[in-house]
């Protein structure tokens, strides 16, 4: 017998060895408004099948949470890859990239045609069959060469060249029915879970819709994002240009000696980007009505700072004099800063910033007068002047730099033809394979612990645990303005996961089993181990990458 503590329910049970999840379940009295999905097995995110042979902790999901949402997702796309090869026997499914509240998907059918509206009622049906039947989701764990055979007979070229490019000796692979995928994550039991999803037509490919994170029993809202569109159609491209569509393709060109190439690439495609940005902004200064101000916003360690130094430099050699502002010197004293209901402080509240004193001193400036601007003391959490005087003159450009910027409210008596708005993220995913994407947020999740541990501000488990604080601010305060920008800078670094994987592996190590933060640290150090490691030696130090590994 083995004794589970349930976390939901606080008490503890004995059960006979290998016992599965889904059976226990049943045992403990684990209401929630929701539908379970998975569960956390001290601390490392398990499907409900996973059985159990010693003493353990467990925790139930649902797709509130994000561990639970990864698992529906990955269920999710298997139940549409399952119906495109019934529906449309010999067509390609690619899963892409997360957008407008959903994933866009691509399905090049035998004939090379795009999907219809018909198509998707077709496939749609069959999806609608499948989830009525509850059919199993059968897993198994082989030696990856039993799985390379198994790949290589579907065709799958894509999960071929990422399992012979991680060293992996076992692998373990999916079937629904007799349709064989692979998924780097767990997934739900069985179809019946999978009641809440859409697909509707978008751009040449589809959207498949997945449930609301606030309330699971529909599908999150389309947010039509045409900009955020043809960002990822312009990386997508130049990923076809140079054969880098998966990990296994970055894979097997650093295995080649192409580590060196794909790094000036990389640096070469994103200056590009920042002289045409600049150009831009130049060309505006000098038409009939002059830009006069800048604003530059993205989420946390999408790479602002050292994209708008960047900037600054193109910029000047476009003869032009930027100067730059920081929202952040504009945050209230500490004592006035927004708190959330727990007494904490709500630092990306947007009346964190005095927006009313920081319009004021925008206006000023634009009007050439000199102004007194503040600089906040991190320290102290006060707002101080320290003499330090900015005034606009001939070819000066105002550069303002902050979550914030792009809020209209910020700079509402500002004519929109006088400011230019420039959003920066890491717009676009990196695909392991074909079906399995790894979130763009984990780009930045992973970049903010390497700069937070070796700056020594915060360890591995206080980032991991502060994160979903800063990605619920982010859908409030930043993600609601990302399609007013006149810009888009994509800020994902071709190479970057081969890079940060060095310096993340140790740090992420370092977080104890015995907290709930290691479910995060875990997941991460298993993606993280399909890329092949480069050096950061022949990284630039001007480099966007540089700002969190150092150097």
């Amino acid at each position: 017998m083995v004794q589970v503590f349930c976390k939901n329910t606080g008490e503890s049970k004995r059960f006979p060895e290998g016992t599965s999840l889904l059976q226990m379940l049943q045992e403990f009295d684990c209401h929630r408004p929701y539908p379970i999905v998975s569960a956390k097995v001290n601390n490392v995110s398990q499907g409900l099948k996973f059985k159990v042979y010693q003493n353990k902790d467990i925790e139930f999901i649902d797709v509130r949470e994000s561990s639970g949402m990864r698992v529906y997702c990955r269920s999710l796309y298997f139940l549409l890859y399952k119906a495109t090869c019934d529906v449309f026997p010999g067509s390609r499914l690619y899963i892409e990239h997360p957008i407008s509240h959903g994933y866009f998907c691509h399905l090049r059918k035998a004939d090379g045609s795009n999907p219809t509206s018909e198509d998707l009622l077709l496939l749609e049906a069959r999806m609608k069959e499948l989830v009525a039947k509850d059919m199993p989701f059968h897993r198994y764990d082989v030696q990856t060469d039993r799985a390379l055979k198994e790949f290589r007979k579907a065709g799958f070229e894509d999960k071929v060249k990422l399992l012979e490019t991680s060293g992996e000796a076992y692998t373990d692979y999916y079937t629904l029915d007799d349709t064989v995928d692979y998924y780097y994550g767990k997934l739900v039991p069985s179809t019946g879970y999978l009641k809440v999803w859409g697909l509707i037509l978008y751009h040449d490919g589809f959207l498949l819709q997945v449930p609301s994170r606030e309330d699971p029993s529909r599908v999150a809202d389309f947010v039509d994002q045409p900009k955020t569109f043809e960002m990822f159609k312009e990386a997508l491209r130049w990923n076809i240009i140079m054969g880098l569509s998966t990990v296994g393709d970055v894979n097997e060109a650093f295995l080649h000696g192409r580590a060196s190439e794909l790094i000036q690439i990389a640096e070469a495609l994103q200056e590009k980007k920042i002289v045409q940005i600049a150009e831009e902004i130049d060309r505006r200064y000098r038409s009939e009505n002059p830009l006069k101000v800048v604003l530059i916003t993205g989420p946390s360690s999408s790479g602002k700072t050292t994209f708008c130094k960047r900037l600054s430099i193109q910029l000047k050699a476009c003869g032009l004099k930027p100067i730059s502002v920081s929202t952040d010197d504009y945050f209230v004293n500490r004592v006035d800063t927004p708190k959330f209901p727990d007494g904490s402080y709500d630092f990306d509240n947007f009346d964190t910033v005095d927006h009313d004193l920081m319009e004021r001193d925008i206006m000023k400036l634009i009007a050439g007068e000199e102004v007194s601007v503040p600089e906040y003391n991190f320290v102290t959490g006060l707002r101080e002047y320290n003499n330090k005087l900015l005034r606009l003159t001939e070819g000066s450009i105002l550069l303002i730099e902050g979550i914030h910027a792009l809020n209209p409210a910020l700079t509402a008596q500002i004519p929109d033809e006088s400011k230019f708005r420039i959003f920066i993220n890491t717009l676009t995913g990196t695909l392991l394979d074909d079906h399995n994407m790894i979130p763009t947020s984990d780009n930045r999740l992973l970049r903010r612990i390497v700069r937070d541990y070796n700056k020594g501000a915060f360890t591995a488990r206080e980032s991991i645990s502060n994160w979903q604080n800063v990605l619920s601010a982010e859908r409030k305060w930043i993600y609601p303005y990302q399609e007013t920008a006149d810009a888009m800078f994509n800020s994902a670094y071709l190479i970057e996961f081969a890079v940060l994987k060095n310096h993340a592996e140790p740090i992420l190590r370092s977080v104890p089993q015995n907290c709930v933060e290691y479910s995060e640290a875990h997941r991460l150090l298993k993606f993280i181990h399909y890329f092949t490691p480069v050096s950061d030696r022949e990284i630039p130090a001007t480099s966007m990458i540089r700002e969190f590994i150092g150097g």
